[in-house]
């Protein structure tokens, strides 16, 4: 799940902006958002998002003097703002995009996508630079008969039941653990796993054969298809095929 910011000192156009963002839910909550850029700084370090959507035009302090003043920073930047003028100035701050407001539904999705591409490269960079021992091939799974450790690549999907993922391996055993499918996905994800729609984690080493339709299909080697939602269509795609 991408950890998304909205900072814009408009309090119509922030909530308009989370509003459209609703549309991509399944891979993006917006956990905070500041109207008042001074707030924003103090707070923004702690909260360490994955990306900032951020006005340019702001009463006491723009967008672009709000990332001087932050100094060092990992997450990414879309600028959101009502002025074409300062494209140039958003590609030299490294700006991941740029949206002119009214934000357009299909140039949100585009800059979406792009994000998620992008977080995806920097987790996985992340994980093959700390991985060390096959420690970290495994996930621990905590159930009501104890803990079991189970190698990330035995794991074929995840779905959800409720408040509980299920977990199948590929010697057909099943593990139920009370947690939900957003508790894993940031640990499955730096692999080859991805969410193909609200309710499930597929590992895309298990795909036999992707068929298409609205969102698709996938056809996994455990004999289950798995429904694979519209608006991860592209990224599925992308991670199959490599392109």
């Amino acid at each position: 799940m991408i950890r998304a910011i909205i900072i814009d000192d408009e309090v119509k156009g922030s909530t308009l902006l989370h509003h459209k963002l609703k549309d991509f839910a399944e891979d993006l909550i917006v956990e905070h958002i500041f109207n008042d850029p001074l707030i924003a700084l103090r707070e923004i370090t702690a909260l360490q998002p994955d990306v900032v959507f951020l006005d340019v035009e702001m009463p006491v302090m723009n967008g672009f003097q709000l990332l001087e003043n932050i100094g060092q920073f990992e997450f990414e930047v879309i600028f959101v703002t009502a002025y074409q003028v300062y494209t140039l100035e958003a590609l030299r701050a490294n700006a991941l995009d740029f949206l002119l407001k009214p934000v357009d539904p299909e140039e949100l999705s585009c800059a979406v996508h792009k994000l998620k591409i992008k977080i995806l490269t920097k987790r996985k960079l992340a994980a093959t630079t700390t991985r060390s021992g096959t420690n970290h091939m495994k996930i621990s799974l905590p159930t009501i008969e104890g803990i079991y450790f189970v190698k990330k690549s035995d794991i074929i999907k995840v779905e959800a039941m409720s408040n509980y993922s299920v977990f199948y391996q590929v010697n057909g055993t099943k593990i139920i653990v009370s947690k939900t499918l957003k508790e894993y996905e940031p640990l499955l994800e730096m692999d080859s796993f991805i969410r193909v729609n609200r309710s499930v984690i597929v590992n895309l080493d298990y795909v036999l054969r992707y068929r298409k339709g609205d969102g698709g299909t996938l056809e996994l080697e455990d004999g289950s298809e798995i429904e694979v939602s519209s608006s991860k269509r592209s990224l599925v795609i992308e991670r199959l095929t490599g392109h």
